[in-house]
């Protein structure tokens, strides 16, 4: 059952995804980033922590369990320290390649425009 239920909800991570690219104009990076925020904001309301333990490593393989990652270490780390544990606590459950990778993603978006 626990195979069955991570199949199920990383099938419906990507048919929401799969629906929305064929439904939209969006890009393919745009609904990327679109399911990171939505990790982060269910995180934030502890609403994903349920899909972990409901789903196990289904809700952790997909890209919203990054957002998840990024504002769970941001949270936590908060607490701990205080505000400034807010940008320390980002970095600490996600990997320094990532996190360079975001980086220049991000950087590279403000300076280049998608070709149609």
């Amino acid at each position: 059952m626990i195979y069955f239920n991570a199949f199920i909800f990383s099938g419906i991570v990507c048919l929401i995804g799969q629906i929305i690219l064929d439904n939209t104009k969006l890009m393919p990076g745009h609904i990327t980033s679109l399911f990171v925020v939505i990790g982060a904001a269910l995180d934030t309301f502890a609403i994903y922590d349920f899909f972990v333990e409901k789903f196990g490593a289904g809700a952790m393989v997909c890209i919203t369990s990054f957002g998840h990652l990024l504002i769970h270490g941001a949270l936590a780390k908060a607490h701990a320290d205080g505000i400034l544990g807010l940008f320390t606590g980002m970095f600490s459950l996600t990997a320094a390649g990532i996190t360079a990778t975001i980086i220049f993603a991000f950087i590279f978006t403000l300076i280049f425009k998608a070709k149609d």
